[in-house]
């Protein structure tokens, strides 16, 4: 998959980081695994493929770390079933 680009940005005194990521392989290895039926299994849904960035900009949004978002499903299931998100979907069903 695609890795992330930093970019480091001063001015006025102020460094801004950017991360820039190509998500198109996200996307089309999502849509490959849903159109081909790879869903997982009956107990174990492949729900997404979200890229580095997706999460950053979620985490970034709602001031939490990483380490957060991964311990309270409650975030990861807003991402999985934010629309805005739909084309990283794997599984379609709601999550």
């Amino acid at each position: 998959m695609s890795e992330m680009q930093t970019k480091l940005h001063v001015k006025d005194d102020v460094m801004v980081v950017e991360n820039i990521q190509d998500c198109t392989p996200y996307l089309e290895r999502a849509k490959a695994l849903h159109n081909e039926g790879i869903h997982g299994s009956t107990d174990f849904k492949h729900a997404a493929e979200l890229p580095k960035v997706a999460i950053e900009s979620y985490i970034n949004r709602h001031g939490i770390t990483f380490a957060q978002w991964m311990a309270d499903p409650v975030h990861i299931k807003r991402m999985l079933n934010d629309p805005d998100l739909k084309g990283f979907r794997v599984w379609p069903g709601r999550v």
